[in-house]
């Protein structure tokens, strides 16, 4: 190889090399030109899990019968057989009259329960005037009102959760749904009848009634990630093979930890954040929390 034709290679390399060098630079800056233009959003793969909603209600205590009892014939009464707040047995003596129809003389319990209130001996009894109040509390039923968006959640049998304001907190399970809406209220009855065997679950009381409903799959979100699309739906935007997409969402529950929401797919690639930016069937870039 002579000397000329080695000082041309020492040129004609180093200019091969420029040449090349300049085409993968200008492919490479092409491709960088070409990402500039697609909008990143960051996105977190989220996977439905089961999932029990709960439903809040406010409930009312109610005794399980409340009978007002009454003589059957005039007289004084001259003795009584229990004072008012004592629990009676069924057929025990309320009220002793001294009167002529000996057969009438003794008013008795129609069941067991609670005396709410009794007169006193010596007052005057004419017949189907009141000589005791009696109340069963046992069993108690729990009494709450349930809006007709939420009645087809609910069933006989779902365990519920009840928390009284006088600070006990009882489990049961509903015993009742009612088949038809209050006119007024458009909401439907619903009860859990629990068992009070020493009566500490007064008649009467407030409470709070949580339903434990039927587990689904939902996903956990923010309430951050929400959007409301150009129909004005509420939902979230995802990717799917880099193309945005909208989704509409129902909300189970608003928790502190997240909204429960359903209606989308089990597994989804959610957008949260940019997702203001972008539009349905936009191509993006996505980094992946």
């Amino acid at each position: 190889m002579t000397k000329n034709i080695r000082i041309s290679l020492y040129i004609l390399i180093p200019i091969i090399f420029w040449m090349l060098s300049g085409f993968f630079f200008t492919e490479e800056k092409d491709e960088i030109i070409e990402n500039k233009k697609l909008f990143t959003v960051s996105t977190f793969v989220s996977d439905a899990i089961s999932f029990q909603p709960l439903i809040k209600l406010k409930a009312t205590t109610e005794s399980e019968a409340r009978v007002n009892v009454q003589a059957k014939t005039s007289g004084e009464v001259v003795k009584i057989g229990a004072k008012q707040g004592q629990f009676v047995e069924k057929d025990s003596v309320l009220c002793s009259l001294g009167v002529v129809e000996l057969n009438r003389t003794e008013v008795k319990a129609p069941f067991s329960g609670y005396l709410e209130q009794i007169v006193k001996p010596g007052n005057f009894l004419q017949r189907g005037q009141l000589c005791a109040t009696i109340i069963q509390l046992d069993p108690i039923t729990f009494i709450a009102e349930l809006p007709e968006f939420k009645i087809n959640k609910v069933r006989v049998g779902q365990k519920v959760i009840l928390n009284l304001v006088t600070g006990e907190t009882v489990y049961g399970e509903l015993t009742f749904v009612s088949k038809s809406a209050s006119p007024m209220t458009r909401t439907f009855k619903v009860e859990s009848q629990v068992i009070n065997t020493k009566g500490v679950i007064r008649d009467g009381v407030t409470s709070e009634m949580t339903i434990q409903t039927d587990e689904i799959f939902a996903h956990k979100i923010s309430p951050s990630i929400l959007l409301l699309d150009d129909d004005g739906r509420l939902g979230i935007r995802s990717v799917m093979s880099s193309i945005v997409q909208f989704h509409e969402v129902e909300i189970i529950e608003d928790s502190k930890e997240g909204l429960w929401v359903k209606g989308i797919p089990d597994n989804l690639e959610i957008i949260v954040q940019g997702q203001g930016f972008v539009e349905n069937g936009q191509e993006v870039l996505t980094n992946t929390l």
